[in-house]
């Protein structure tokens, strides 16, 4: 279990993180989300111990990481992908890790061949592209047989079997009993893959709870409706102040500014026949980009 309290850092005149709490719990996938510069890197490197705190705690089971003797087998990190010798080996690489952690040489082999590198053991790292040196990162990580592991971007450079392959790996993970606690600034990663969410923003928390639930928080939810007298339909939505779409070509209206019930009554009482009228909530993203509006450091203006 990751427990982060009242967690602040200064760096000089900024404050990059400033009372943070949160919890992140064994058993489940949680998502690490905020805009660029919210402070997720330098809460990361915090419970690492590469960073010290100005104030509060960060620890892995009750204990500053500074304090675990031979980390890997305690917590293990994917935080850059770069972050390795280029004219070592995949083999050697591993190798120095196991053996500054006291860990058994099988393990290297275990991790290379669960992570799909077998065959690119002794390859020099410097040749390999950036969804190997992922790969070779969450087999760092996986090296200790950690009940911790944090990720941050890991399907950055993966093609699609690599990203199903590291949500599967893990859900597996989370399954086993362990904490996977994953930085991502893909939506559509977090939604498919994690439990819960820890939300931040210019270092301060927005939000900790189930995906579902943060993403219920968002306000733009929308109604979809279909029915074969689309043009009337429109006319008397648009006179109630709603706004209507089309969906696709062929497809259901889209309407917000109304709910389901006042668009099923405004129907019935213009005799319109509906064969759709559902309400579909704000998505994960659609929410993250609402409550998150004012945490954003470098803005731009709508294209549309």
């Amino acid at each position: 279990m990751i427990e982060v309290n009242e967690l602040t850092k200064r760096y000089g005149g900024t404050t990059a993180v400033k009372d943070l709490t949160f919890t992140v719990r064994a058993g489940r996938v949680t998502g690490f989300l905020g805009p660029n510069g919210a402070g997720k890197s330098t809460t990361l490197r915090l419970l690492i111990g590469l960073d010290r705190p100005t104030g509060g705690t960060a620890t892995i089971d009750g204990r500053p990481f500074r304090d675990l003797p031979r980390g890997l087998r305690h917590v293990g990190a994917l935080l850059d992908a770069h972050d390795v010798h280029g004219g070592r080996t995949a083999r050697a690489h591993l190798t120095a890790l196991a053996r500054g952690n006291a860990l058994p040489k099988n393990r290297v082999d275990h991790v290379l061949d669960e992570v799909g590198l077998a065959s690119a053991a002794r390859r020099r790292i410097g040749g390999f592209s950036l969804g190997m040196k992922q790969r070779l990162g969450i087999a760092a990580a996986l090296l200790g047989d950690p009940p911790v592991l944090l990720f941050d971007e890991p399907v950055n450079g993966l093609d699609p079997e690599g990203v199903l392959w590291v949500r599967g790996l893990f859900r597996r993970l989370a399954a086993e009993g362990r904490t996977v606690f994953v930085s991502s600034h893909l939506m559509s990663e977090m939604e498919n893959t994690a439990d819960e969410l820890v939300v931040i923003g210019r270092g301060h928390l927005i939000a900790a709870e189930s995906v579902s639930d943060f993403a219920a928080r968002g306000t733009r939810s929308s109604v979809r409706v279909r029915t074969p007298d689309t043009e009337a339909l429109t006319a008397l939505l648009r006179a109630e102040g709603a706004d209507v779409r089309p969906a696709a070509a062929d497809g259901p209206l889209v309407v917000t500014g109304l709910d389901a019930p006042a668009i099923g009554e405004l129907a019935h009482l213009n005799r319109l026949r509906l064969n759709e009228l559902t309400t579909a909530t704000a998505s994960l993203e659609e929410a993250f980009m609402e409550l998150t509006a004012d945490s954003v450091e470098y803005g731009a203006e709508d294209p549309r």
